[in-house]
């Protein structure tokens, strides 16, 4: 943990480019032309596949813009595949994009197809608010940064530069909402990742002048408590006690006071019930509770998830936890239970030096320097579950804002900056 830290602070308060950028060389430059040609027609695939809805559980959604994809990397003579998960996951699967080689790293590709969006959301369509941003659904988050991945690649293969390289484009279909069992659901990506050197992430950029190295684990927490019922008027009293809310309540505040505060460390209840009888769908995240004033809690529930920076801060937590957890008000018990969803993606020294390259990269662009983003500020995404296995960069997609929300947008104008910045990145990296 302290190692982390120390590590962290390094690159958060420390990183400054001392290196020369290396300019663009006359291939780069052709490179560069061939986006800025594409780049209209880049936008209007962008238009096409967010109106296509693919909501996480939206499977024939989510699929379909994966076809859509699948037609755009055949044309480019990638090898394409689309990977069905099991029916009882309730999960669309994935599509991956493949071409072979030994020349220079061998780089993964990490986007993903589904959004938050679901078939019965209002928001719905790609709608342009002025002549450089679009209200759209899964936009920003991501299907601008999967965008980006395509048209990078294009500019490549436009000019003959993919040639004896092994690229892997990976693009899950429940990023937003990870299918279970994870081995299962990420078997595919982690397997792809055992292959490559390099997995560079195209979720969400931070700004032209940002890139994520690091990025904070994810994990659910189940907390049930019981309680006596009994007439109000007994509360407190030896025979009846404090109730199921009381003791909620006194663990909700123990996690407060005595867990909250460590730095990368973050824990949230999402939902609470609570009252004599509860009624909860893990599956819509809805519920329902009934209870009476007059009526000591016989029982409360609450949802909760859990961000840290490493497995020892992750287990650290628990443990502090359930110690909580166990020290009941009189005639109550409580458990908790914890699932594993994202591990942490940690700050590795590798890490480090592809954000130095794409530095160099932003430099010889003239888009200025790139500094590490701070993963506090950042969720977890499927470059976590890649990073025990090759050096990760994250951050590269589109820039916009109001991700996961009826406002989220999209800013169209910088779609081909940043598609020059990852296909200069990806040439650089397989022709060292």
């Amino acid at each position: 943990m302290k190692s982390n830290h120390l590590i962290l602070f390094f690159i958060l308060g420390c990183f400054c480019c001392t290196i020369q950028a290396q300019k663009l060389s006359g291939v780069e430059k052709k490179i560069v032309k061939s986006i800025e040609r594409n780049n209209t027609e880049a936008r209007m695939f962008l238009e096409k596949v967010v109106n296509i809805n693919s909501g996480t559980l939206n499977k024939k959604g989510v699929k379909e813009v994966g076809m859509v994809f699948k037609d755009a990397f055949d044309a480019l003579d990638f090898q394409t595949s689309w990977i069905d998960m099991p029916d009882q996951m309730n999960r669309a699967g994935h599509f991956f994009a493949e071409t072979t080689g030994e020349k220079g790293k061998k780089l993964l590709l990490i986007g993903h197809l589904d959004t938050v969006f679901e078939e019965d959301s209002p928001f719905q369509a790609f709608t342009m608010v002025n002549d450089s941003t679009a209200h759209a659904p899964g936009g920003n988050d991501m299907k601008g940064g999967d965008v980006i991945v395509l048209y990078a690649l294009k500019a490549l293969h436009e000019n003959g530069l993919l040639g004896d390289a092994q690229i892997i484009v990976a693009f899950t279909g429940d990023e937003e909402s990870t299918g279970k069992p994870l081995d299962v659901s990420r078997k595919d990506l982690i397997e792809a990742a055992k292959r490559s050197e390099i997995a560079l992430g195209f979720e969400t950029s931070t700004g032209f002048n940002y890139a994520t190295v690091a990025r904070r684990g994810a994990s659910g927490w189940e907390l049930e408590v019981e309680g006596k019922r009994a007439h109000s008027s007994g509360v407190f009293s030896e025979r009846t006690g404090a109730g199921a809310i009381f003791e909620m309540s006194r663990i909700l505040n123990g996690f407060y006071e005595e867990v909250k505060g460590e730095q990368f460390l973050t824990f949230n209840p999402g939902v609470l019930l609570g009252g004599t009888f509860l009624d909860y769908d893990p599956k819509t995240g809805k519920g329902s509770a009934f209870g009476k004033s007059n009526v000591v809690a016989q029982t409360a529930l609450v949802k909760g998830g859990l961000r840290f920076i490493s497995e020892e801060q992750k287990e650290n937590a628990r443990n502090k936890m359930r110690g909580i957890v166990e020290n009941n008000l009189p005639h109550t018990s409580a458990k908790i239970n914890f699932t594993d969803s994202y591990p942490a993606m940690g700050p590795k020294p590798e890490n480090l030096e592809l954000l130095k390259q794409l530095n160099q990269v932003s430099l010889a662009l003239d888009q200025g320097e790139v500094l590490a983003y701070d993963p506090g500020k950042r969720g977890a995404a499927d470059t976590s579950f890649v990073a025990e296995y090759v050096a990760c960069l994250d951050g590269l997609g589109t820039m916009g804002s109001g991700a996961h929300t009826p406002n989220e947008t999209v800013n169209l104008n910088t779609i081909e900056a940043l598609t020059k910045r990852a296909a200069i990145l990806i040439y650089r990296l397989i022709n060292p």
